[in-house]
């Protein structure tokens, strides 16, 4: 038998698990939940219950598996050790050793979730044909993942990548998430679109369909009137759209990518985004015509499978 790839994505709610040819064809793909009590033991056993049930079902050797690989919601670092994933409630362990042995001896490797997400969208989403992607992930923050040479790269210290946290905004008076200020997840992820609207509504008395939402605004409803065409919800989205440009312009001159490529919850506004960013991202990269596209993710929520399969190939 051809041997199988298995890939998993811990995330907060529930873990999502697939089963792959080694060509990249997905066989198989389910859900268990995440058990984060007691510190997130149960997570892993849970896992590995799941994964030998189901090749027992499908009639797969463990001698057939090339391998498992797995994104974690933290920075992992090169031996697979995880210093603190806060969502899962785990602290220093090293999550790859205790899964290979609870699968018997089956080889795991393991990474951050948005490296892992943008390993995915290079082999079999967005970017795949490239060698070299940034992934920028729209969601309630802003992730990112880059992969040079096919591989990712995350760093000494596990940082790498993480854009959501240039400084990008001296004007800021609002703390991070993560402790600082003026970060790029506080104007362009999907909860800073929303922040932005709220404090532009509050600042000018111009008419606009943004404020049939109140302080309920979302991000699909500011995009949605930008589509519409709604004058204060595209100048909200062309601040969004200027610092997200300057932020990828930044990294172009700095790794050189083949592409950009977008996904996360916000990037489902499709090419109006793209657009937005292009004039900036143009704007700011004067120096060259010759640089990375910029391009939407395809795997969805699938990318992280798709990915953590990937990581056991190399």
């Amino acid at each position: 038998m051809e041997k199988k790839c298995i890939g998993i994505d811990i995330g907060g709610t529930t873990v999502k698990i697939g089963i792959f040819e080694i060509d990249g064809s997905l066989l198989d793909k389910w859900e268990v939940p995440t058990r984060k009590e007691d510190g997130g033991k149960y997570i892993l056993p849970d896992v590995a219950a799941s994964v030998l049930a189901k090749l027992q079902e499908m009639g797969i050797a463990k001698e057939d598996v090339a391998g498992a690989g797995m994104g974690v919601p933290g920075p992992v670092m090169p031996d697979g050790h995880v210093e603190v994933c806060v969502n899962l409630g785990w602290h220093d362990l090293n999550p790859q050793e205790e899964l290979s042995a609870l699968l018997g001896g089956i080889p795991v490797r393991s990474g951050n979730d948005a490296n892992v997400a943008a390993l995915g969208e290079m082999w079999q989403g967005g970017g795949k044909g490239y060698h070299d992607i940034v992934m920028v992930t729209l969601g309630t923050g802003v992730g990112g993942g880059v992969i040079i040479d096919e591989k990712i790269i995350a760093g000494r210290h596990g940082l790498g990548g993480e854009i959501g946290h240039f400084h990008v905004r001296d004007e800021e008076w609002e703390h991070c998430n993560c402790g600082g200020v003026g970060c790029l997840e506080q104007v362009a992820s999907a909860t800073g679109i929303a922040r932005e609207a709220r404090r532009t509504m509050a600042a000018k008395d111009a008419p606009s369909a943004m404020r049939a939402f109140g302080d309920g605004i979302t991000a699909k409803d500011v995009l949605d009137c930008a589509k519409a065409g709604d004058e204060m919800a595209n100048e909200v989205m062309e601040t969004v759209g200027r610092y997200l440009g300057l932020a990828m312009a930044q990294i172009a001159l700095t790794v050189d990518p083949e592409a950009f490529v977008i996904g996360g919850g916000v990037s489902k506004a499709g090419q109006f985004l793209i657009d937005v960013i292009e004039k900036y991202y143009q704007k700011y990269t004067a120096i060259s015509n010759n640089k990375g596209i910029l391009t939407l993710a395809k795997l969805g929520n699938d990318a992280g499978i798709y990915g953590a399969a990937r990581l056991v190939l190399d």
